[in-house]
Parts: C-alpha cells; structure tokens; sequence
C-alpha cells in the first residue's frame, strides 16, 4: 500500500493494534492517540523505516517498548504517554539519531535512563514524568545541547545534578521535582539563559541557593521547596533580572536571613511562598505596593519575622504571616482584607481585639478613600488600643469567668478571626434574635445557614448545626473537619472561614456572604441563569479548576474534597465562584492506602467508587468534569454522560449548549467554550489514571492563546472533544 498517513486519533477505537499495520511499508506518520486502545505495542511496528511520527498516547497500552522500535532511522517524535507501559527503555531507542521528541510521561516504565541517550543528539523534547525511574541521570544526558525540555518528575532518581548541566544552553524548561537527587544546586544554570521554569522540589537537595539563579532573566517558575537547602536566600542585586518571575516558592528549606528587599520590586510576581524556614528581620516595606499586588500571593509563615506587620501589605491578594514573632499592631486595613488565621502564634498587640468597622464598599475603592484617613489616625489608634489592652487585661483578671462553656481548656472549642471571642459570641446571639428563623436562608441535612450583619457592619453567613444532628458523632466530626480544613487554607476561590464556635451546646461556622446562593440555584432560576452569560460561566469553571488545583498540588498534604456539586460552588455579588463545604474533605496521607467509605453527591460522584474504596485526587477531578459540564449546558449532563460514548458523534456542541443563552458569537468566547467542554470530558474519562490532574487543568486555563478556532460550534461534534 502507498499509505503515507494515518490519523485514528480521538476515535474511541479499542481493542488491539493489529500487527497487520507492520505491513504498511510507506508509513510516515501513525497517529492512534487518545483512543481506548489495550495490549502491547506490535513488534511489526519495526518494519515501518520511513515511520516519523508515532503518537499512541492517552491510552491503555500495556507491556513493555518493543527493541525493534530501534530500527526506525528516520523517526523524529514519538509518544507514547499516558498509558500503561512497563519494563525499561530499551537502549535501541538510543539509536534513534532523528528523533526530536521522547514523550513517556505517565506510564509504570522502570528502570535507568539508558547510558547511551548521548547519541540523540537532535533531541528537543525529553519527557519522562510520572514513571517509576531509578538510578542516577547519565551524564550523557548533558551532551544533549537541543533540549528546551528536560523533565524527569516524579521518579526515584537518585544521584548529584553535574556541573555539565551548563552545556544545555538551549534548555527552557528543567523539571525535576519529587525525586530523590541530592547534593548542591550547580552554578552551571547561570548558563541556562533561556530557562522559564526551574523545579527541583521534593528532593534533597542541600548547600546554598546559587547566587547567580538571579541572573537568569527569562525565569517565570522557580520552585526549589521540600529541601535541606540553607543559608540565605540570594542577596538583592541578584534579583534585578527578575523581571519576569511569576512564582517564587522556597517554602520548607532551612533558608535563614531576611528577606531581600528586592523580593518586594519584582513587576511581574504573583507567588512567593517562603514558608517554613528560619528566616529573620522585619518583612520589607515595599512588599505589596508594586503594580501587581493585587494578584500577589505571599505565604511568610513558620519563620522567625519580627517587627511590625508593613500598612502595603493590605494590598496584596492573599497573606499568611502566622507562626512568627512579629509584634506591634495589626493596621487597619490588613485586619478587614485577610481573616485572624493569617496572623496566628505571633506577638501582636490587637490580635484578640474585637474587628474594626469595615465598609462593604469596593476594596479598592475603599484602600483609596481610607489612605489619607488612616495616615493622621492609625497612630494615634494605635496608641488608643495599645492602652486600652492594658486596662482589658486588668479587668478580666479580676472577672470571674462567667463564660466558663466556651473558654479553651484542651484545644480551641471557640474562635471567632478578627474578634473577641465572648464579644463576638454575644453580638452573633443578638443580630440573629438567638438564630431566629426569620434570618435563615438556607436548610440542609443537618445545618442551617443564616445571615446576619455584625454590629461592624459586616455581613456574614452562619452555618449552624440543629441541635440532634449535634448529638450524632458523624455530624459532629463532619463540622470540626470543616473548621480545621478551611483554617489551614487561603485561596481566592475557596469561600472564607472567619471563626467558628464547636462547643456541644452550640456549633456554627462564620462564613464570608456570598451574595448570590449557589451555583445549582442560579442555573436553575431562569432570570439569574441569563445573568451568568458564557463568561462569567467559564470563570466560574476556570476559578474552581484553580481552587482545586492548589488543594491538591500546593497544600502539603493535599487535599482531597471528596463533595464537589453546583450545590457546594456559591457566588458573590460579581458573580464570581468560590468551593465551599469542606465537611467530608480529606487529607490525603501519601503513607495510607487512603480507604474511605464512599461520600458525596450523587451524580457527581467517580465511577470506580462503585468497586473501591481507594479515594485519591482523580475522584475530584471527575466531579469537576461533571460540574464544568453543567455549568456550559445549565443542566446536569447526567443522561449525556451515560450514553457518552454511543451518542457523542450524533451530538452537536451548539446543540449542548444552555439554550437559555445565545450562543456565542465572539472567536474567543466560542474558543474558551472548546477547550473547557474538551478539559471537561478528559476529566470524565472512566479510567481515573487517564483524567489529567488539576494542576494540569488549572495551567491549561492559565494558556492566554489557546489553539484558534478555525469551524462554528455548530459543525463541532462532542465525539471531537472527548479526551
């Protein structure tokens, strides 16, 4: 035959590759990739010489790489990721002299990298992530000078980084993380002039941080956590290149001196997490007043910081400065933007103080009118506060506590962030009419939510638990969880917990108000659903794939959330989504199988929950799948998803699309509505190990120029999309 071409992607092929296909002798391009295809690769495949592009990943292949794939001379990509490949690569593939591209990323592939990977000299691409590789990284991977692409993650590869490293000019991204590499972080990157990402957590490695990483200017990732690294975190001259660094995480080193003042004069950061370290001095002044802080991250916490807590820090969008020595007062505007948990075990003079009055106006609005104001009067306050603790503390040292149920004997039975506890616990009991039903907005299974505005001015939402329910151990547990889950994270999109109260005689959790109610109510209300156009419904999708994302790969141990609903999504005023309803989530312990009995909503709940008990990071991501769908359709997609594979080809995407809307007419809008639909199915995929995790799904969000569009939604089926 004179076939020069197949492409059999996306297909939802099965069965085997026939071996017949080794008799296609002028084949130049095989592409069977995303299909459900099983059994081993077919050693025929060797036959195929003028083959230049092999592509059977995202499926089910299993066995090991056939060594006469050795034979194929003029092969320049070839993929084979995301499968079930086992045993080694074979050293024939060292022989490959054309080959660009090595893609075999999340697979069971075992042993060492092949001493003689040197010869692939045109390499580009080299991806083995996710395998299970052992040994050392040969040094002939250094000769390798085309790379852009190195990444070896998630291994058990052992050894030194060499200075030869310097050799690979080219390299744009070096992704080694969660190995176990130890040694010095060698000064040969500075060579790397082109490098964008440089990951090398969770390893061991130890010594100092190369003071010439500040020289390279590309930089936009620099993750070096979950090290023994020491000494000082690079002095600020070396951070002038910086320009272009997004994240910044040293978190959980043994990292000490203070913080560069440089570090605050970054344009372009949003991330910088140096949690977990003995760093020391004052926090610097500058931190919060560049032009991005709005979007800046800053997690300083489990340090050795002292003195006082900068006024720009009101600025930035999320901060945790708590397990340090810093003392002074909390200013004003940084008490109303971040809850108390951001500013826990420090030395802080108005930390148990009641909560300022704090507008609802506008933040930024807000931050511009009170500036002035706060300048002539936050002295002068803080003078005023810092007497009046003292006159608090004699009182109370001669009351008797007539508070006595809810005072901390053996942990905290009740917190209320920002307030004073017995304070805040009277004035909750007095602006609800002791939970008077006139204020609930909301009953659920063993809760009720209410709305109440404090005497601040604040309005916030009150989960209480009914009395019985509180009586049952499994409810119970269900409330301490939440509370304890939700005051150890702080994301964007995560709803806000600002105190809680646990005491047998009365639970409830404070929440921040989310205006609009649920995400399943206004879809389900014909007016609000005209209101959450196509927009605003892929933000809502893009701001849960993010919450999600850094529960499971940024908290360390991830979390699980194990109840992700429409019902569990709610939104603010703006229309903007945050994950709520942590009663059921669960650290993931990476020393456990992690059985669990099963939880959830049904109907959004992973299949393989029907036969195992193992719960892990690939159950949320199907529930996800199932509420980015929902939310584009504005209806549960339940009957689709049963049917998915024998009605996908008949299903037009227009078609699929909440009819209630529109349908879009904007290139863009119509783009974002693909790519989400498409991330939405590969999450469905019935085999959990084929889902893509959520970090994955959060950066492909992150992508500002997705591929374009080139045919109306009309003329797109949903077979097209899955996977």
């Amino acid at each position: 035959m004179n076939l020069m071409v197949m492409d059999l992607s996306r297909n939802s092929l099965n069965g085997i590759i026939p071996s017949q296909v080794g008799a296609l002798s002028k084949l130049k391009i095989l592409n069977l990739r995303a299909n459900n295809l099983s059994g081993h690769i077919p050693l025929s495949l060797g036959n195929l010489t003028k083959l230049e592009t092999v592509d059977m990943g995202f499926n089910h292949i299993f066995g090991s790489i056939p060594a006469e794939m050795g034979s194929l001379s003029n092969l320049v990509n070839l993929n084979l990721d995301i499968n079930d490949i086992t045993g080694g690569i074979p050293s024939t593939l060292c022989q490959l002299t054309c080959l660009e591209t090595l893609q075999l990323s999340y697979n069971e592939i075992s042993g060492s990298i092949p001493a003689d990977i040197g010869n692939l000299t045109k390499l580009v691409h080299l991806n083995l992530d996710s395998n299970k590789i052992t040994g050392t990284i040969p040094s002939s991977v250094y000769k390798l000078t085309n790379l852009t692409h190195l990444i070896l993650s998630s291994n058990q590869i052992i050894g030194q980084m060499q200075d030869e490293i310097e050799h690979l000019t080219r390299l744009q991204y070096l992704i080694l993380s969660s190995n176990k590499i130890h040694g010095v972080i060698p000064k040969g990157l500075v060579q790397l002039a082109y490098l964008r990402s440089l990951d090398l957590s969770s390893n061991q490695l130890s010594g100092q941080i190369p003071l010439e990483l500040g020289q390279l200017s590309k930089l936009s990732i620099l993750r070096l956590s979950e090290n023994n690294l020491s000494g000082q975190i690079p002095s600020p001259s070396t951070y002038t290149t910086w320009s272009n660094l997004l994240i910044l995480i040293l978190r959980n080193n043994r990292l000490s001196g203070t913080i560069p003042i440089q570090i605050a004069k970054l344009p372009s950061i949003q991330h910088i997490d140096l949690s977990g370290n003995s760093i020391q001095g004052h926090i610097p002044f500058d931190l919060g007043i560049g032009e991005n802080a709005q979007f800046l991250y800053v997690n300083l916490s489990h340090n050795n910081l002292s003195g006082p807590i900068p006024q720009s820090l009101s600025h930035l969008n999320d901060l945790d400065l708590s397990y340090n020595a810093l003392e002074g007062p909390i200013p004003l505007e940084i008490r109303c933007e971040f809850p108390v948990s951001s500013f826990f075990n420090n030395n802080l003079l108005n930390y148990s103080m009641k909560r300022p009055a704090c507008t609802h106006e506008d933040p930024i609005q807000t931050k511009e009118n009170r500036q002035n104001y706060i300048k002539i009067f936050l002295p002068l306050a803080s003078v005023l506060v810092f007497v009046g603790i003292l006159l608090l503390h004699k009182i109370k040292a001669k009351k008797t506590n007539v508070d006595q149920p809810f005072v901390t004997k053996h942990g905290d039975v009740f917190k209320i962030w920002n307030f004073d506890g017995k304070i805040a616990y009277k004035d909750i009991i007095e602006v609800t009419e002791d939970f008077d039903i006139s204020y609930c907005i909301g009953t659920g299974g063993y809760g009720s939510v209410y709305r109440a505005q404090l005497p601040n001015g604040r309005v916030v939402a009150l989960k209480k638990l009914h009395r019985l329910e509180g009586e049952n151990p499994t409810y119970d547990k269900c409330f301490k969880n939440e509370a304890k889950i939700l005051s150890q994270i702080r994301h964007q999109n995560i709803v806000k917990l600002f105190g809680y109260c646990l005491h047998k005689r009365c639970m409830f959790l404070i929440y921040d108000y989310m205006e609009r109610g649920s995400l399943f109510c206004v879809l389900k209300d014909e007016n609000e659903a005209l209101e959450l156009d196509w927009i605003k419904r892929v933000n809502v999708v893009k701001s849960i794939a993010h919450a999600l994302s850094y529960m499971h790969h940024d908290c360390m141990p991830p979390i699980l959330h194990r109840d992700i609903s429409t019902s569990n999504i709610l939104l603010n005023s703006k229309l903007e989504a945050c994950l709520s309803d942590f009663g059921i989530a669960r650290v993931l312990d990476p020393d456990s199988s992690n059985q669990t009995q099963i939880a959830g909503t049904r109907g959004y709940i992973a299949p393989e929950l029907a036969y195992t008990m193992i719960v892990n990071e690939k159950c949320d991501v199907y529930s996800f799948g199932m509420i980015a769908l929902e939310t584009i359709s504005g209806s549960h997609p339940g009957e689709f998803i049963s049917s998915i594979r024998s009605t996908a080809k008949s299903i037009v995407l227009q078609d699929f699309l909440d009819k209630r809307l529109p349908p879009p007419i904007d290139l863009r809008v119509s783009t974002d509505i693909v790519r989400l639909v498409s991330i939405a199915l590969a999450c469905l995929n019935p085999d959990p190990k084929s889902r893509p995790l959520m970090k994955e799904v959060s950066q492909e969000f992150f992508v500002n120029n997705p591929p374009k569009l080139f045919r109306p939604l009309h003329n797109i089926s949903m077979s097209e999309l899955m996977n």
